[in-house]
């Protein structure tokens, strides 16, 4: 008999892991405010339902996928008080991406209730999550993280216990920092060798296979024209927006915060990422975080 999995929050990622989920044979009650995320849910073969608490109802798993630690926070324990609608036996996934502080505070709740939880941030981008190769950040009890495979291997090529509670938005966070850093250098790096007369192509063929070699530059070019099927050569549309990577990084500043963690780079990247969005009297936010590129174009 299949298990049953709850989906909450069928966005640009939730919507494709939540189709991948029905591909491995899970029965899915999906859920999501847009009605537009709900008819594409039950195009992939979910069971669209009206509200959180009905995806819930007899579910042996719950998987979200929301916006922010606050919506987190108030679907699980707040408004909706999702985790008391939830059957104990049931193992929830938080997917989100938020301040691990909001995963305790949702962990903690959850243990009072005997209801399992792991935090399992996700990183790989639109693409990874329609094509079920997503990587995992999993931050819970080993035996909840043994527990979570079936579901998280469905949707993900990658998966990896990071250690209690919280620990996958850590990682997610020292994650997405570095990606922010490496991407704005990569792109600083590619227009100086363009204002100096160099092909973007030629220049980056030689620097993956120099020292300056990184995944921005080998999977995710930021130069227009250069890589096929990436946003850079689609107008800077799909995959991860600026909005995100900004929320990320402030994620990434809170956390330093609180550890009084020095993060000069990630700070530079952040405050670069703001500038690129703001610039030009235009919002940048919805655009392809490769568009920061952009930044350093003199077209």
């Amino acid at each position: 008999m299949s298990k049953t999995v709850a989906f909450i929050g069928l966005g640009n990622m939730g919507g494709g892991m939540a189709a991948n989920l029905v591909k491995a044979g899970f029965e899915v009650n999906a859920f999501d405010l847009m009605e537009a995320n709900l008819n594409a849910a039950k195009e992939a073969g979910c069971t669209a339902v009206d509200c959180a608490k009905k995806a819930v109802d007899g579910a042996d798993y719950v998987v979200s996928m929301l916006p922010n630690g606050a919506i987190v926070e108030s679907v699980y324990i707040d408004g909706d008080a999702l985790l008391e609608a939830i059957p104990k036996q049931a193992l929830v996934l938080d997917c989100s991406t938020i301040a691990p502080d909001n995963s305790r505070r949702v962990g903690a709740a959850a243990e009072k209730l005997g209801v399992q939880f792991v935090d399992a941030p996700v990183s790989g981008g639109v693409a990874a999550a329609a094509a079920g190769t997503l990587a995992f950040m999993v931050g819970g009890t080993q035996a909840n993280f043994e527990a979570s495979k079936p579901i998280l291997e469905a949707m993900g090529a990658n998966i990896f216990r990071a250690g209690d509670v919280g620990a996958g938005q850590v990682a997610k966070i020292c994650n997405n920092m570095l990606l922010a850093i490496h991407m704005s250098g990569t792109a600083e790096a590619l227009q100086l060798g363009i204002d100096n007369g160099l092909d973007p192509k030629a220049l980056s063929d030689i620097m993956l296979k120099s020292s300056g070699c990184n995944w921005s530059l080998e999977k995710y070019n930021p130069v227009p024209g250069v890589m096929e099927g990436v946003p850079s050569s689609n107008g800077y549309q799909g995959g991860f927006m600026v909005d995100l990577m900004l929320k990320d990084l402030g994620l990434a500043q809170e956390a330093a915060n609180g550890s009084k963690s020095s993060i000069p780079m990630g700070s530079a990247a952040r405050n670069l990422f703001n500038l690129h969005k703001n610039s030009d009297g235009e919002d940048k936010g919805g655009r392809d975080f490769s568009s920061i590129q952009q930044l350093f174009s003199r077209d």
